[in-house]
């Protein structure tokens, strides 16, 4: 289960040009479920991203001498991304055949891939849409259990489902990357539990300077470079 920590000065998730942007760029792929007749709820999907994140990071086909490591290292050792697309009918279906994993929450199904080079996805990944995963919650989700992990919102920043879910899994494995290895194994073992919640203003001002794991956008995508959009809250991590 062990993988070393990323120093704090050699973050993925900076807006500025680092060693890392000289490395081949990676991208972990996530497709997400979104049926017409019966789409997802949006906090359900963002929770289920986040935990599809660490299962692979924590697959064993993802450590050591497993069949995706290698994949999987050449991808943390440059950008972080994460690209959440859409499937539904026979798209999804075609998803599923290939090699990955689907994590399943209340309503929300998300699968998970190891990671493929920026220009090289799957052409059954590559045709499906980015746009078009906004997502509703039908009733407010209830407030946090603070027990448990939390990947906390900007309030101030307005994304897409399918961002706002690359967020939550960017959020999660900055807290898996900060666990010792036999947290990270009561996490797993637990089966993941987090919510994901948009902080209120105060609480949100408190927290990016806590010293919880902070989430810093590159920027490639709807918001500006170098934007704080999540701060991971996991017990463990707590001062």
């Amino acid at each position: 289960m062990s993988s070393d920590p990323i120093p704090a000065g050699d973050s993925p998730f900076r807006s500025e040009r680092t060693a890392r942007d000289e490395a081949p760029q990676f991208v972990l792929p996530l497709v997400v479920r979104i049926e017409k007749a019966a789409p997802p709820a949006r906090t359900d999907a963002l929770e289920t991203a986040a935990r599809a994140v660490l299962t692979v990071l924590s697959d064993e086909r993802s450590l050591g001498d497993g069949e995706w490591a290698q994949a999987m290292r050449d991808w943390q050792d440059a950008r972080i991304r994460k690209v959440v697309r859409r499937a539904r009918g026979a798209e999804w279906r075609r998803a599923e055949a290939l090699p990955g994993i689907t994590v399943t929450g209340k309503s929300a199904e998300v699968r998970v891939f190891p990671p493929v080079p920026l220009d090289g996805w799957p052409k059954d990944l590559a045709r499906l849409q980015v746009s078009g995963t906004d997502l509703d919650d039908p009733e407010p989700p209830v407030d946090a259990d603070l027990t448990a992990p939390v990947l906390w919102l900007n309030p101030d920043l307005g994304m897409s489902a399918g961002k706002t879910m690359a967020q939550a899994g960017h959020g999660a494995q900055l807290a898996w990357w900060e666990l010792s290895d036999e947290e990270r194994a009561a996490w797993r073992d637990e089966g993941f539990p987090l919510a994901v919640r948009t902080a209120d203003p105060a609480r949100w001002r408190e927290l990016t300077t806590s010293g919880l794991p902070l989430v810093r956008d590159a920027g490639f995508t709807e918001i500006a470079p170098g934007s704080c959009t999540v701060v991971a809250d996991h017990p463990a991590l707590r001062g």
